[in-house]
C-alpha cells in the first residue's frame, strides 16, 4: 500500500495516519500544481509510474478540476475518494461546502493553503509589492468580489489561531465576513483503512480513473 497525496494536506494526512496506525509510505505532490489541472494531472501520472512494487495506491486528492481523469497504473488499483475538491476532502462531503457556499460564497483555508506556494496570501504580497498597497488590495478586491466569506477550516491537524490572525486581516481588507468552520478527518481515515464504498473510486490495474459528475 502507497499513499500518493498533495502537500497542502500534509497536516491532515499525518495526523489521519497518526490516529489509524496506518504506516504506509507516502509519495508528495507540490501544492502549487493546483492551478494547473493539466499539469497537476502529469505529474501525478508520473508518480503512479513510478510505484512498480504496491498492488494498491490511495490518491489523497480530490477530483481537482478533473486533474485526475484519466490516471491510470499499469501494476496497482488505484483509490480516490469522491469528492470534488480537497475543501470538500477537508470538510468530510461535497453537500456541506456545496451548502456552505450556497448559504454565503465562501473561500477556505486551511494552514496547507496559507502555507502552499501559490496561495492566497502570496499573491496578495506580490500584487501590494508590485503596485502599492492601495492598488494592490482593489486587484484583490476584484478578484474577490463574488465571494462573501473567508473562513478558516478547522481540522484539529493544526493550531488554527496561527491562520486566524493572518485571514481575520485580510478578510478586513477585502471588506469579507470571517469564520471558523469545523473541518473533518473522516474521508482521510476511510481512504487508509476502508471500507472503500460508494464514497470512493477504484480503478483497477490498466483502468482509467473515470470522474462522474457528483
Amino acid at each position: 500500500m502507497v499513499v500518493l497525496a498533495c502537500q497542502t494536506i500534509s497536516d491532515e494526512l499525518n495526523l489521519a495516519m497518526e490516529i489509524t496506525g496506518a504506516d504506509y509510505p507516502v509519495c508528495w505532490v507540490e501544492s502549487g500544481l493546483h492551478n494547473s489541472p493539466q499539469k497537476l494531472r502529469v505529474r501525478i501520472q508520473e508518480e503512479i509510474d513510478k510505484i512498480d512494487y504496491a498492488s494498491t495506491v490511495l490518491l489523497a486528492f480530490g477530483y481537482c478540476g478533473m486533474a485526475l481523469n484519466g490516471i491510470k497504473s499499469q501494476y496497482a488499483r488505484l483509490i480516490l475518494p469522491k469528492v470534488d475538491d480537497c475543501i470538500s476532502l477537508l470538510l468530510g462531503s461535497n453537500k456541506l461546502r456545496i451548502d456552505i457556499s450556497m448559504e454565503k460564497p465562501t473561500y477556505f483555508f486551511t494552514r496547507g493553503w496559507i502555507d502552499g506556494e501559490r496561495s492566497l496570501l502570496r499573491e496578495y504580497e506580490y500584487c501590494v509589492s508590485k503596485y502599492g498597497q492601495k492598488r494592490g488590495t482593489e486587484i484583490m478586491q476584484i478578484i474577490f468580489k463574488e465571494y462573501k466569506c473567508m473562513a478558516v477550516i478547522d481540522t484539529g491537524a493544526f493550531n488554527p489561531d496561527e491562520c486566524i490572525v493572518k485571514t481575520r486581516n485580510l478578510a478586513a481588507s477585502f471588506g469579507l465576513e470571517h469564520n471558523i468552520i469545523k473541518g473533518s478527518l473522516k474521508l482521510f481515515e476511510k481512504l487508509l483503512l476502508g471500507p472503500w464504498d460508494k464514497s470512493f473510486i477504484i480503478a483497477e490495474p490498466n483502468e482509467e480513473i473515470g470522474l462522474d459528475i457528483i
